[in-house]
C-alpha cells in the first residue's frame, strides 16, 4: 500500500490541475481528494487505495456484463491488430455490416436500417436530422417539430439538448436548437390527480401528446421522443395502455416515435429493447452504453424501412455522418458483448430477478424518509420525501444539503457507487451490472438502509 501512495497521490493532483470533470462541481475537489477508480472486476470497482465499491450504476448505466471482461478486450485487441479504423463513409467493414445484420435481426418490426454513431448524444440527434429529412423528401418539408417529456434527459449535443426536457441543464447554452417542446411524463407517484388509477394516468398523459400535436399544428411536428423508462426524475416506467396510446397517436398525425433506449436498452429491462418489453413499434429507437457494455463507445440509430425509403434511389442522401461511427473496434466488441448476452442469457436472468431486486428496495419502505421506489429490470429508482403521508418534498436548500451535502459521499464512502439526483425530486437511482443476484441486492439494501437512516437523523 506504502509503495501506491506516491501514485495515488500523484494522480489526484495531477485530475485537479487538469482533468475537467463532466457534470461536476470543481470547487469540489479544492480541498478534497478526487476519487480515482483504477479498476474493476465483475460488479465491482476499486479506487486507487485499494477500495472496494459495488458499482450500483453499471458505471453510467453502462457496464451490463460486468468489468473485466476478458474476451470484450480480447475481441477489442483482435480487431484493432487486422483494422483498427476505417471509415463507414461509402465504404464498409466486416464488422460493422455484422453488427448492423444482428441489430436488425434483434429490433422489434422492421428496424433495419442501422446508422452507427459513438454514443447516445449523437444518435439522438441523428434521429432528428433523419426525421426532418425525411419530411422534405416526403414532401412534408414543414414538419421539423419534436416533442418530449419534462424532466426526461436525451443528451448534452445542440440538439439533443434542446430536445432534454431539465432547465437547469440548458439555461447557460441557450438559445437552443429551436422546436422542441414539451409534454408531461409518466411518474404515477405524483399525477395530478390522486383519484387516478394507473391505465387512467397512462391515457392521460398520452392524449398530452396529442393534444401538443394540435396546438403546434400536425403539419409542424416530425417526431416524439420517449424512454421506455425514463431516467431523470428517477426511473417512471410506462403505464398500462400508455406507449400503445402514443403509438395510434403518432399514426393519426403521421408523427414519428423514437424510442430513445440509450439506457433502455440491451438488458437494462430485460429486453435487447424496451420497446419489446412494454410491447409497442417504434419509427427509430436510438442506443447506445449497454451495446458494447461500455468496453469501446459505440451507439446507433435503428430506423424503420420506411424512413430508408427516400433515401434509396436516384441522387438523394441523408447529409450526415460521424467519423467513428461503427467503429470497427466498437462493432468487434459489441458482437462480443451480444454473445456474452446469448451465451448467460443475460435478459432472462434480469426477468427472473428483478422482482427479487424490486423485493429488497421495498424493504426500505419502513423508513420515514422513503416515498416510492419505481423502475423495472434492473433500473429502479428510490424517491425521497419529507412527509410520506403528504409526499411533501424537500426545497432546493433541503436537498442541496441532502443530496450533495451528504448523501453522494456517504453513499460513496460505505461502498455502494451510485447516484442521488435532484433534476426533479431527490431520488437515489440504482442500475448495477445485469451479473447481480441476490447477494448484491441484499448489500445494496444494507448500505441504502444504514446511509438513509443517517440522513433522516440529521434532518
Amino acid at each position: 500500500m506504502t509503495d501506491q501512495q506516491p501514485d495515488a497521490a500523484r494522480l489526484d493532483q495531477a485530475a485537479r490541475d487538469h482533468l475537467w470533470m463532466h457534470f461536476t462541481r470543481l470547487s469540489a475537489y479544492a480541498d478534497a481528494p478526487v476519487p480515482v477508480i483504477v479498476r474493476g472486476d465483475g460488479p465491482y470497482i476499486y479506487d486507487s487505495n485499494g477500495k472496494r465499491y459495488l458499482d450500483g450504476l453499471a458505471g453510467l448505466f453502462v457496464v451490463q456484463t460486468g468489468h473485466g471482461r476478458q474476451e470484450l478486450a480480447d475481441a477489442a485487441a483482435k480487431q484493432a491488430s487486422e483494422l483498427a479504423y476505417f471509415p463507414l463513409w461509402s465504404y464498409g467493414h466486416p464488422k460493422a455490416i455484422e453488427l448492423a445484420d444482428r441489430l436488425a435481426d434483434l429490433a422489434p418490426g422492421d428496424l433495419n436500417r442501422v446508422f452507427f454513431t459513438t454514443g447516445g448524444s449523437e444518435a439522438v440527434e441523428s434521429a432528428w436530422k433523419l426525421a426532418r429529412s425525411y419530411f422534405k423528401h416526403t414532401g412534408k418539408p414543414m414538419k421539423t417539430k419534436v416533442l418530449s417529456r419534462s424532466i426526461a434527459y436525451h443528451g448534452t449535443s445542440m440538439g439533443a439538448l434542446s430536445i432534454t426536457g431539465i432547465p437547469v441543464l440548458k439555461q447557460e447554452f441557450e438559445p437552443l436548437v429551436p422546436g422542441a417542446f414539451r409534454v408531461p411524463n409518466t411518474n404515477f407517484y405524483r399525477r395530478p390527480d390522486q383519484s387516478m388509477t394507473e391505465e387512467q394516468f397512462g391515457i392521460w398523459a398520452a392524449d398530452r401528446i396529442a393534444e401538443a400535436i394540435e396546438f403546434e399544428g400536425p403539419e409542424t411536428v416530425a417526431a416524439v421522443y420517449l424512454e421506455p423508462v425514463q431516467n431523470a426524475g428517477g426511473c417512471f416506467p410506462p403505464p398500462a395502455g400508455y406507449f400503445q396510446r402514443v403509438r395510434e397517436i403518432c399514426d393519426r398525425y403521421d408523427v414519428l416515435l423514437v424510442s430513445d433506449e440509450v439506457i433502455c436498452a440491451f438488458g437494462r429491462l430485460g429486453e435487447y429493447f424496451g420497446a419489446t418489453r412494454f410491447g409497442y413499434q417504434p419509427d427509430i429507437i436510438t442506443v447506445a452504453k449497454g451495446l458494447t457494455s461500455g468496453y469501446v463507445p459505440l451507439g446507433a440509430m435503428l430506423a424503420s424501412e420506411r424512413l430508408a425509403e427516400p433515401f434509396l434511389s436516384g441522387s438523394n442522401w441523408f447529409a450526415h455522418g460521424i467519423t467513428y461511427g461503427g467503429h470497427p473496434v466498437g462493432s468487434a466488441v459489441a458482437l462480443a458483448n451480444l454473445d456474452i448476452f446469448e451465451r448467460e442469457d443475460l435478459n432472462a436472468h434480469v426477468r427472473t430477478n428483478s422482482p427479487l431486486f424490486r423485493s429488497y428496495l421495498e424493504r426500505l419502505y419502513d423508513l420515514p424518509i422513503v416515498g416510492d421506489v419505481r423502475g423495472d429490470g434492473y433500473f429502479f429508482g428510490i424517491e425521497l420525501v419529507k412527509d410520506k403521508e403528504t409526499k411533501e418534498t424537500f426545497n432546493e436548500e433541503e436537498s442541496e444539503a441532502l443530496l450533495r451535502g451528504f448523501l453522494s459521499k456517504a453513499l460513496f464512502d460505505a461502498g455502494l457507487y451510485c447516484r442521488a439526483d435532484d433534476r426533479g425530486d431527490p431520488v437515489i437511482q440504482l442500475a448495477p451490472p445485469l451479473i447481480c443476484d441476490e447477494s448484491h441486492f441484499i448489500e445494496i439494501e444494507q448500505i441504502l438502509r444504514s446511509v438513509l437512516t443517517e440522513a433522516w437523523a440529521r434532518l
